[in-house]
């Protein structure tokens, strides 16, 4: 299974990605965590503490690795250096374990930065196109808005692109936004989670107004997700209630898939 999460920053997407990634770990399945946001902090929604936080390394941001693996320095572009980088080895090297999951922080460099050529733009594409295309691990791709770091021959490879949006209008433009973009990628099915519902209006606001992007379910708001986060707390141990609204989701998306 390969899951790419997205959606407008703020939305809970994060939290849903770690919703996910709990659910099949515990199911004893391996699964990679993939950060592709540089906004978000997938380490702290799994629940790794945050001294151990401080000692994960971005991809993005090993110099050394990156060299090694185009021939070109970071923070270069033109010039040449290999497109075909060696990353089969990355997740086992350089990712964060944590019982059946193994985390990958890609970095802020320049990954999201649309057109950039350069050498760790290059590796972490490379990396990103590897786990999904060419890994038998569950994986879940926690990803921003603007999908850009995702190339045809990649987003081909995703079992499930899911769109967490909240009730609210902008929530569900940057929907609208996102799927055009996964068409251009030859992306056909986009799913919605609603996030952050209060009442059951919220849910039909938002059914009617996905178009025809598939629904797989809702996440209620609860106080206790928000503290968890303040904390720096794993959702799934916060609540019971929300674990079991990711696990219906999650059940939802294998009957469609």
């Amino acid at each position: 299974m390969k899951i790419a999460v997205t959606g407008k920053g703020g939305v809970g997407k994060t939290t849903v990605s770690a919703l996910l990634s709990h659910i099949y770990a515990s199911e004893g399945k391996k699964v990679i965590a993939v950060d592709a946001d540089p906004d978000a902090n997938f380490a702290s929604a799994l629940g790794i503490t945050k001294n151990e936080i401080e000692k994960i390394r971005p991809i993005a941001e090993m110099a050394d690795l990156v060299e090694e693996r185009t021939g070109a320095k970071p923070g270069t572009s033109g010039g040449i250096f290999r497109i075909n980088p060696k990353v089969d080895d990355i997740p086992e090297g350089f990712g964060y374990k944590l019982d059946n999951t193994t985390l990958l922080i890609m970095g802020k460099s320049k990954f999201a930065a649309s057109g950039c050529y350069c050498p760790e733009h290059t590796l972490l594409r490379r990396l990103l196109k590897h786990l999904i295309v060419e890994r038998d691990e569950v994986v879940i791709v926690d990803m921003e808005a603007g999908i850009e770091h995702l190339t045809r021959g990649t987003a081909e490879g995703v079992d499930a692109f899911i769109v967490v949006v909240e009730p609210g209008q902008r929530s569900i433009q940057t929907a609208a936004a996102v799927k055009g973009l996964a068409k251009g990628l030859g992306i056909k099915r986009v799913f919605v989670v609603a996030n952050k519902v209060r009442k059951d209006e919220d849910v039909l606001f938002i059914k009617s107004s996905i178009g025809d992007m598939e629904f797989l379910g809702q996440i209620r708001f609860n106080e206790s997700i928000m503290e968890a986060d303040i904390n720096g707390l794993p959702s799934y141990k916060a609540s019971r209630q929300t674990l079991d609204e990711a696990l219906t989701i999650k059940k939802n998306l294998e009957k469609l898939i």
